[in-house]
């Protein structure tokens, strides 16, 4: 696929939709004042339904909507108990961390951590997020970039520059404001273009296949298994990762994390944002649920129409240009006849005598797959650009480019590029934020007038912009961009929020023995990921524990390190603050 694939109808809709929100972003927040409160808070002034979708706009980057399906398309719905753990966070957030927020008028949640310990903790709970914010939000250009490279034939560095000035550009001019505003818009398109897809991948079926059936096609090859209640620690998606590491993680990113924080602070009161954010808590699961349905829906639609073995173009590409072609052609015939005899099998529907046949035909494929990721990791290793054989983050760009019509691609791909600049805004806005109140305002420059500020806030969201598009031209493709995305937070923010748990619960633990204790977690916390998790996965072995309890152990080991040293302080008869 190459620049042709998109006609005039698809281009226009594209253009006119991007368009539309960074005009609009930029026209709402022309009359605004210079003052801090109106640049970083919004004016104070956003109701509840936008903070709400604010919230959930933040969250539901180009990642969700591309890696999503895909991971849907080979896992099946698992991945929705990761969110499980939602609804509580939220619900624990209004009751504790938002009235603490309002209570003190704070820009930044971690100017809460200077008035309940020190300076050095609130900066370095601000330097944990500014790490992984910072790495996230180049992966959430990197996400679009590459699927529209693929679908335009443009050079990938070209569009994550252009995405990433785009975003600059409103977000720079507008602050916290623009960002709120245009999310509400980037919503409406995203919600849009999902539920057309999923209307024209029912529509595409064959004839006979309802809803139903198509729910027991997916049955049949295990896709619908949404609950797992198996207690293994190895195991990435069950109900208990869920709910105690889900809840943790979500309790981290929607209570500590600025981006986030940021969003419902511009409430015009304490109950509109803790309305907000509890319209998010009631619509994000059934959301994910549905964009993961929509991934198993195109599993489905693929078993009646020819599929690739992999869905990454460039491997295929590679391919046909290496010494390992014939091989690979001959795994694709009997792949094209797999599918040909589960066409067959399903147009009636599942047979209940048909199941067992089913599940072999679908372990014969994956062990065909299974050999195709082998030999394109061969080409990998002679090749000089990098393929990735991994192609979950393909699969349904792959779907909208090759089945869908005219104008509704564009759609589509408007839907891809509103949801990174939603998430991308908001980290800068949030970064910038940080960085101006956190570290400049507080460290560097105290006493300065507010346009001052301002004027600091706009360039710093200029150069985190612009540090962002450089971690996207040299970043790579994870196994799942999405998973990489919850990996890198996992790693970080079980410790802050262990450190905003000790604040708001554990009334005689001090400075010191939290900033210590912040400082020794995170250290543990990366060598047990690197040891116990990723060496341990390139080398083809089972990891100690899944990422998502990194989020309940970095909360545990903080609160019980800094517990431990504040009583050996009283015991010494040591200064335990600053």
């Amino acid at each position: 696929m190459g620049a042709n694939t998109l006609n005039w109808l698809d281009w226009l809709v594209l253009s006119v939709t991007i368009f539309f929100i960074v005009a609009y972003g930029v026209y709402k927040t022309r009359k605004m004042d210079n003052g801090v409160k109106d640049y970083i808070k919004g004016g104070n002034d956003t109701k509840w339904w936008t903070i709400g979708l604010s919230v959930m706009a933040t969250q539901a980057s180009a990642i969700t909507f591309l890696s999503t399906p895909g991971q849907a398309f080979h896992s099946g719905m698992g991945f929705v108990q990761f969110y499980f753990g939602l609804p509580i966070a939220m619900i624990i957030i209004c009751l504790v961390f938002i009235p603490i927020y309002y209570k003190l008028n704070v820009y930044t949640a971690y100017e809460y951590l200077e008035s309940r310990f020190d300076l050095k903790t609130r900066s370095l709970a601000a330097f944990l997020f500014l790490i992984q914010r910072g790495l996230a939000a180049g992966i959430t250009i990197y996400a679009p970039a590459i699927i529209l490279s693929y679908v335009l034939g443009w050079d990938l560095i070209t569009l994550n520059i252009i995405i990433g000035l785009l975003v600059i550009f409103y977000t720079v001019s507008g602050g916290t404001k623009a960002v709120n505003v245009t999310q509400k818009q980037q919503m409406i398109i995203i919600f849009s273009g999902m539920i057309t897809a999923f209307y024209l991948i029912m529509h595409y079926m064959p004839d006979g296949i309802t809803f139903k059936k198509a729910l027991e096609i997916a049955g049949a090859s295990d896709k619908m298994k949404v609950i797992d209640f198996s207690f293994d620690l190895n195991n990435k998606y069950t109900v208990w990762t869920g709910f105690l590491g889900g809840t943790f993680l979500m309790l981290s990113y929607f209570g500590t994390d600025q981006s986030q924080v940021q969003r419902y602070l511009s409430g015009k009161s304490l109950r509109e944002s803790q309305l907000g954010l509890l319209f998010n808590g009631l619509l994000k699961v059934p959301m994910q649920f549905f964009i993961l349905l929509t991934g198993v829906m195109v599993f489905v639609f693929y078993q009646f129409n020819a599929s690739p073995l992999n869905f990454n173009p460039k491997a295929n590409e590679a391919i046909i240009s290496s010494i390992y072609y014939e091989d690979y052609k001959e795994l694709e015939t009997q792949h094209l006849a797999i599918e040909a005899q589960k066409k067959t099998l399903l147009l009636d529907g599942v047979q209940d005598h048909e199941r067992a046949m089913i599940v072999e035909l679908n372990e014969k494929d994956k062990a065909l797959k299974a050999k195709a990721k082998e030999i394109i990791e061969k080409v990998d290793e002679s090749s000089v650009e990098k393929i990735q054989a991994n192609d979950k983050d393909y699969v349904f760009i792959h779907f909208i480019v090759n089945n869908l019509p005219r104008g509704i691609v564009g759609l589509l791909l408007a839907v891809i590029l509103a949801a990174a600049m939603s998430s991308t805004a908001s980290e800068l806005n949030a970064l910038a934020s940080t960085t101006t109140i956190d570290v400049y305002k507080r460290n560097i420059a105290q006493g300065r007038e507010e346009e001052h500020y301002v004027k600091a806030s706009k360039w710093l969201t200029l150069g985190w912009g612009l540090l962002a598009i450089v971690i996207a031209c040299v970043a790579d493709l994870f196994d799942n961009l999405i998973q990489l995305v919850n990996i890198i937070g996992s790693i970080f923010y079980g410790n802050v929020l262990g450190i905003f748990l000790l604040a708001f619960f554990i009334k005689f633990v001090k400075g010191n023995a939290v900033f210590i204790a912040g400082v020794v977690t995170q250290i543990l916390i990366i060598l047990i990921y690197y040891f116990g998790i990723y060496r341990l996965e390139q080398m083809g072995e089972q990891p100690i524990i899944s990422y998502l309890w990194l989020n309940l152990v970095g909360s545990v080991m903080v609160m019980a390190i800094a517990i431990i040293l504040q009583i050996f302080y009283k015991l010494i008869g040591g200064k335990s603050t600053s």
